[in-house]
């Protein structure tokens, strides 16, 4: 027992009182800090009177909202180890991870009821479903019918600080999806280092529009906690309803990505000043463009934004680009900072694991209490992971002579032409720089001759830029050998994970079928 684990932070929320705790924008559903405690205290004896106990895995399958909300603080209080499942699995996906993670109870809401009930013959461990929320599905119990019939009781005992507190399973776009195991202290360590960062205070207001089956919800069900503030739910992104909510709600913070901000400007909806109430914008999964900073703090001097690195395996936080980072210089932007209080970070080399030299592009290895336990059933990735008390992050970067963190990519993205190393984020960046540009990603394509070619996937409108027109531009910022050799120009959007990052894997498919 010790002092690193959500129950101890949970039970701070009561010195909250009657102030706004959460507001779900979906269905209405507002409650004070004290209401919202005792909600989950319910809950938790909910799961007791399941036969629910504090290692089961407890699965999630529902859209954004309260109830999820209350699921992720019951959990993480002592009551089970929660398991929330991606809104997007595919059939086999789905029953791959119930069955690995060997949840036997899931809640689900009306939406996605129907496809637990598809694959349900498949699981083997699963014995219970419950529906939550309004509507109906196909389930074995309902959540608001158990609460009816089951009392109140204490929260459970705080859970050891070492204890599993959160199964989350990473994409599987280079094999089998992988269940991360986030530990009691992994998640508390993970709150207080973003709180300390971020300085949140009583009277902030967050508006939460970020899938909760996703680690970055950690700004939604968690971050707040040790000093209060209120939670509002936005059930998905949309931005218009966005920008309503920010304005309506007098919204003070909010987490996204920058695409989601540049969508916000550009809506028709927008005019100068809706923004206004807010004073700090978390953000990650992307670079901020130097062009979108600067019209938003032309439009709004006093707004403070906040970059976050960091990955499922390490709970969310490795490092942080600071409010006044931002307004240093402009080529801090394409830092995404230095690491938070009580992380350790090294650049060693992918293959030997050596050290590189000052400034040298080499394998991001991170070392700190926020990183996961284990991959679930997997020993041998989780030996090959972790390694002498460090994470291989398989991210490659450098560091700076101020300790500043440059990511240049994937390790497993970058691309070997004619024996050349090319960087597909510096790539990216040179042409996104163009005007016509609205999305890029750069992938390696195979090659005869050359191992791999550089390949450009450039989403702009019909007419607006030509083939040869880019390539000009960007030999301007970077050597020849690294200028794309093949492109595709489509008004298509790009494929997107949940958390807004590109899926290469599947342009990888789709180039490769064209090919």
């Amino acid at each position: 027992m010790g002092e690193l684990n959500f129950g101890r932070i949970l039970a701070r929320a009561p010195m909250f009182g009657d102030s706004l705790a959460v507001h779900d924008l979906g269905n209405g559903h507002s409650a004070t800090h004290l209401e919202h405690v005792e909600r989950v205290q319910h809950l938790c004896a909910v799961m007791r009177g399941l036969g629910v106990q504090p290692d089961d895995r407890v699965g999630v399958l529902a859209g954004a909202g309260h109830l999820y909300m209350e699921l992720w603080r019951a959990c993480l209080a002592g009551s089970g180890v929660i398991t929330p499942l991606n809104t997007r699995l595919a059939a086999d996906e789905l029953v791959y991870i119930l069955d690995d993670s060997a949840a036997e109870i899931v809640f689900v809401d009306a939406a996605f009821a129907p496809v637990i009930a598809d694959v349900r013959e498949r699981l083997t461990r699963l014995r219970q479903v419950v529906l939550i929320g309004d509507g109906d599905g196909p389930c074995d119990a309902r959540l608001d019918e158990l609460l009816a019939t089951t009392a109140s009781a204490p929260l459970p005992p705080e859970p050891d600080d070492d204890a599993p507190a959160a199964l989350l399973y990473t994409g599987g776009t280079t094999g089998l999806p992988k269940g991360v195991v986030l530990s009691q202290r992994a998640i508390a360590l993970t709150i207080y280092r973003v709180q300390i960062a971020a300085q949140y205070q009583p009277a902030t207001r967050y508006l939460s529009f970020m899938p909760m089956f996703h680690i970055g919800s950690i700004g939604s069900w968690g971050v707040l906690m040790p000093t209060g503030g209120a939670t509002i739910i936005l059930p998905e992104f949309e931005p218009g309803a966005a920008l309503s909510a920010i304005r309506a709600h007098g919204i003070t913070s909010t987490g996204a990505v920058p695409t989601m901000l540049a969508m916000m400007l550009s809506h028709p909806d927008y005019t100068p000043g809706m923004l206004s109430s807010l004073e700090l914008v978390m953000y990650g999964a992307a670079p901020m463009p130097p062009e979108l900073l600067d019209r938003l703090l032309g439009e709004y001097p006093d707004l403070r934004f906040f970059q976050s690195y960091g990955m499922t395996e390490s709970a969310g936080a490795v490092s942080a680009l600071l409010p006044g980072d931002h307004r240093r210089s402009a080529e801090l932007l394409g830092s995404v900072g230095r690491p938070y209080v009580g992380v350790d970070l090294d650049i060693r080399d992918p293959e030997s694991g050596g050290a590189v030299g000052p400034g040298e592009i080499g394998e991001i290895w991170i070392r700190s209490d926020s990183v996961m336990t284990e991959y679930r059933n997997k020993p041998e990735q989780t030996a090959s992971s972790l390694v002498d008390g460090w994470y291989r992050t398989g991210d490659a970067g450098r560091l700076d002579d101020e300790g500043f963190l440059y990511i240049a990519d994937r390790v497993k993205d970058m691309i070997i032409t004619g024996g050349e190393n090319v960087y597909s984020l510096e790539v990216e960046k040179a042409i996104s720089s163009h005007p016509a540009v609205i999305q890029v990603a750069v992938i390696g394509v195979p090659d005869p001759t050359w191992g791999e070619e550089v390949h450009a996937v450039v989403v702009c409108e019909p007419g607006s830029v030509t083939e040869d027109e880019l390539a000009e531009h960007t030999r301007l910022s970077i050597a020849g050998f690294k200028a794309p050799k093949r492109w595709t120009l489509q008004p298509e959007p790009l494929p997107l994970t949940a958390a807004g990052k590109v899926q290469k894997n599947r342009l990888r498919d789709t180039i490769s079928g064209r090919s």
